[in-house]
């Protein structure tokens, strides 16, 4: 990797180059879609954290994958604002390595964490007495945890692999942010071992959790038809349409940008695809479980009223205080 530094010390992001009279406007909408994600993934986070009642799975999965996007979301739009603010299209060497480290961990822990939603769902309706003790804490903290660390070494492999390949002085990236395939088109040595790698990987990855999903969801549609209850089936089909509309949002664009031929797509449709994985599923997942999800809505509605009811003890209590002050001054 010393080698590349000394050969390139930094690299060009070209996105949205092409678009010189639509920057200050992209600028303005991409700010406003960034703090519609942290504000609402920040909500979801504050909500189950401190309703007792939403300290189930599904809802600790739910928190995980809001802080996850958020970070995910951080990691690429602040230097796309920088770029469109100012027009500074450099990123460090160390910047690139870092931004494509931190997209393949966030990436890779929610392409599991997703799964691991799934088979709670799959667990929840069709093998609902055992439910607890399938999806106790310990075993939803082991899920957890086992896709940090898949994610984790999906980045810390693949990484160093690809900043390991000589540059040869091409530094212009032609995308948005650091991502794969874009600074892998920059290599001049040949990375053919690595692409069998990263196309393995990425079915892997990507293709075999989202089987999973499918293969749990065939089940649970199955169960679903053949509840006799009609309150029972929309009931089970509210609670699975939240997630399979966050799969489709995360993994449709996802396939697309990484197991798609070099040639197929154009860098304009490249950089549309990874926007749509990087800002509209952390933009649309808060609306959608909190839209959907009664328990979501009752619990903020709890939330709020107590913070009002305290609010108001507060304002009866400093009027008291204040009266027994008027009180003793009279009573001197």
């Amino acid at each position: 990797m010393r080698g590349n530094q000394s050969t390139v010390t930094d690299f060009i992001l070209l996105g949205f180059s092409n678009f010189p009279k639509l920057q200050f406007l992209l600028f303005v909408v991409f700010l406003i879609i960034y703090l519609i994600i942290l504000v609402g993934n920040t909500v979801i986070v504050f909500i189950i954290t401190l309703e007792q009642s939403l300290h189930i799975p599904m809802y600790l999965f739910l928190r995980v994958l809001s802080i996850l996007e958020t970070c995910f979301s951080g990691t690429i739009v602040p230097k796309m604002l920088v770029i469109l603010s100012t027009d500074h299209r450099t990123i460090s060497f160390a910047g690139c390595v870092a931004q494509m480290y931190f997209i393949l961990f966030l990436g890779g822990t929610e392409c599991f964490l997703l799964c691991s939603m799934a088979y709670d769902r799959y667990v929840a309706i069709c093998n609902p007495l055992h439910y607890p003790v399938l999806m106790s804490k310990a075993f939803v903290t082991k899920l957890t945890a086992g896709s940090v660390i898949s994610g984790a070494a999906i980045a810390i492999i693949q990484t160093p692999w690809v900043f390991s390949f000589p540059f040869c002085g091409r530094n212009k990236i032609n995308h948005l942010f650091c991502e794969t395939p874009p600074v892998l088109d920059l290599v001049c040595g040949d990375t053919f071992l690595f692409e069998i790698y990263a196309y393995i990987g990425t079915i892997s990855v990507v293709m075999l959790p989202f089987l999973m999903i499918l293969l749990s969801y065939t089940r649970i549609l199955y169960i679903i038809l053949k509840m006799s209850s009609t309150v029972g089936r929309q009931k089970a089909f509210s609670t699975c349409a939240s997630h399979l509309t966050s799969v489709t949002l995360f993994y449709g664009p996802a396939n697309l940008t990484y197991l798609q031929p070099k040639a197929s797509y154009t860098a304009e449709s490249k950089e549309l695809l990874s926007l749509a994985y990087a800002l509209l599923t952390p933009l649309l997942n808060p609306l959608i479980y909190s839209l959907r999800s009664s328990e979501m809505k009752g619990a903020l509605k709890k939330i709020l009223r107590r913070k009002l009811a305290l609010h108001n003890l507060g304002d009866i209590l400093k009027k008291y205080d204040i009266q027994l002050l008027k009180q003793s001054e009279n009573e001197k």
